[in-house]
């Protein structure tokens, strides 16, 4: 396979740009965007007072006392480089996207339409200017990553970089080994005595290949000028998104369900002539105010018509349209996850009992509304009601706490069936029926021997218990800090109880059944 000559467009310290941008700073200032902790991209006044990549935020923060420290932000980085890329591929439609702020282009095509290579670095810097990136560089050579090299040795004066054709390795034989983006093997190499490029071209490929395997050779064949890889352009995504618009608005819930059905028709269908089906379901409502209500909403299985309306009615019950006096102008619908039909076709004697399920509970949720049917899952945390996590029905849970932590104080062995979110108050007693306080080295006034459950005011005897245990969450925060002791009771009716006392408060935190 022959190497492609190749065009990269750089749009240098694109992260900051972006992050400037977000937060409405000046990008020009000095800004350094963080992850973990390290500096991963800083802007040109910041590298002038001395900040680098790599270094952590107290050093970066010593070098320059006015940095202004942003956290890493992929996703604004894309979002602020979609229009970016819109406006190039307006001239140059054979764009590949290797992350934001840094295109491929194969070369051959926009050269042939130009009049050459140079006059098409011409156009795409031409292009990236139009957009608002008049510091854009460009270069072209064998392969990506030889023309990514290129473009980020330009200068202001020449924002353009050519390297002749099969001069690649030439142009690469200089430049550091660490550019393969391989630690281990730029470690191993440094060992050697291996720190260019050229020297790692030097060395035999089967020897390569035996030592650091198919990455290895790979970054051999990258480092020789032999990148083989293709360029492959992005396809626009298709706008999938239906919009209905009421003249004059609509101030009724049942009315704008009922002129939404043939829209969200149109919409499922749209989807269904591509062969997909609708996950992921984003809500737009535009009120007469001038408002927008958006959310996003997702379902166990893929949308139907009556899912949609169902997601709309809802959403307007939640943000009250009557209660705002703001009626509705707009509803617009927008896929936020699709999938391939074929995932979700019905077995060949139908879906079975789980199809059946989701029917079910899809009806009572209709009826009842989004809030009225919950699915548990698990979170992290010591208490239970902490590592219980409720979602509606079809929604995804997302624990705000990692389950898999290890929560050292967190009750072991199998867990209590029913948990008491709410917290119902109890009465333990000891035998002189006086109620059992906890101190602070976590010893009881005495041994419980009554108990009032939850709504209810007869007293049952104690027959088992054990505890209390203490749980002491973030001691060292005075606003966050929590104090809890935690005790299991059996009373005489046979029903076990895990309780909770705090600042002299019993309450109960579930049962045993």
């Amino acid at each position: 396979m022959s190497t492609e000559r190749a065009i990269v467009a750089w749009c240098p310290d694109w992260p900051v740009r972006a992050g400037a941008a977000e937060a409405a700073l000046d990008p020009d200032g000095p800004i350094a965007i963080v992850e973990a902790g390290v500096v991963t991209a800083c802007s040109a006044a910041a590298r002038a007072a001395g900040v680098r990549r790599g270094l952590r935020i107290r050093e970066a923060q010593s070098r320059c006392a006015s940095l202004v420290v942003l956290p890493a932000n992929p996703a604004a980085d894309a979002r602020r480089f979609e229009p970016v890329l819109t406006a190039l591929e307006s001239g140059i439609p054979t764009v590949q996207v290797v992350r934001p702020g840094v295109v491929v282009i194969r070369a051959q095509g926009p050269a042939r339409f130009f009049g050459g290579e140079p006059e098409a670095a011409d156009a795409v810097l031409a292009l990236l200017a139009g957009a608002g990136v008049p510091e854009a560089r460009v270069g072209i050579a064998d392969g990506p990553f030889a023309a990514e090299q290129a473009a980020r040795r330009t200068t202001p004066e020449a924002r353009a970089r050519l390297v002749p054709p099969g001069g690649s390795a030439a142009f690469l034989a200089p430049l550091p080994v660490a550019l393969t983006g391989l630690p281990e093997l730029t470690a191993v190499l440094a060992k050697l005595g291996v720190r260019t490029l050229g020297e790692f071209a030097a060395l035999p490929v089967d020897q390569v290949r035996d030592r650091f395997g198919p990455a290895g050779e790979a970054a051999h064949r990258v480092a020789a000028g032999l990148d083989q890889r293709r360029v492959v352009p992005r396809v626009a995504p298709k706008d999938r998104t239906a919009t209905i618009e009421f003249e004059p608005p609509l101030d009724r819930v049942d009315q704008i369900a009922f002129a939404l059905k043939r829209t969200a028709e149109g919409f499922l269908d749209a989807l269904a002539a591509d062969l997909l089906v609708c996950t992921g379901l984003t809500v737009e409502i535009g009120t007469e105010d001038g408002g927008a209500r958006r959310r996003t909403w997702l379902h166990p299985r893929s949308f139907t018509t009556l899912d949609v309306i169902d997601r709309v009615r809802w959403q307007l019950s939640g943000i009250g349209v009557e209660a705002l006096e703001a009626a509705v102008t707009a509803v617009r619908l927008a896929p936020a996850s699709i999938d391939a039909a074929a995932n979700h076709e019905q077995g060949l004697w139908g879906g079975g009992p789980d199809e059946r399920i989701h029917h079910a509970l899809s009806r009572v949720q209709s009826m009842l509304g989004h809030e009225a049917v919950l699915t548990a899952t698990i979170g992290g945390g010591r208490l239970v009601a902490d590592r219980r996590v409720l979602a509606p029905w079809g929604e995804r849970a997302a624990p705000q706490r990692d389950p898999e932590r290890p929560w050292p104080g967190r009750l072991p062995g199998f867990g209590p069936s029913s948990v008491l979110g709410d917290r119902p108050d109890v009465a333990v007693l000891d035998p002189a029926g006086v109620p059992v306080a906890v101190d602070e080295r976590g010893m009881p006034s005495g041994p419980p021997a009554g108990f009032v459950p939850p709504a209810s005011s007869r007293r049952r005897t104690v027959t088992a218990w054990a505890g209390p245990w203490p749980v002491d969450e973030r001691w060292w925060d005075p606003v966050a800090a929590r104090s809890v002791h935690r005790l299991q009771v059996v009373d005489d009716d046979g029903s076990a109880w895990l309780l909770c006392y705090e600042a002299g408060r019993w309450w109960a935190e579930a049962r045993y059944d």
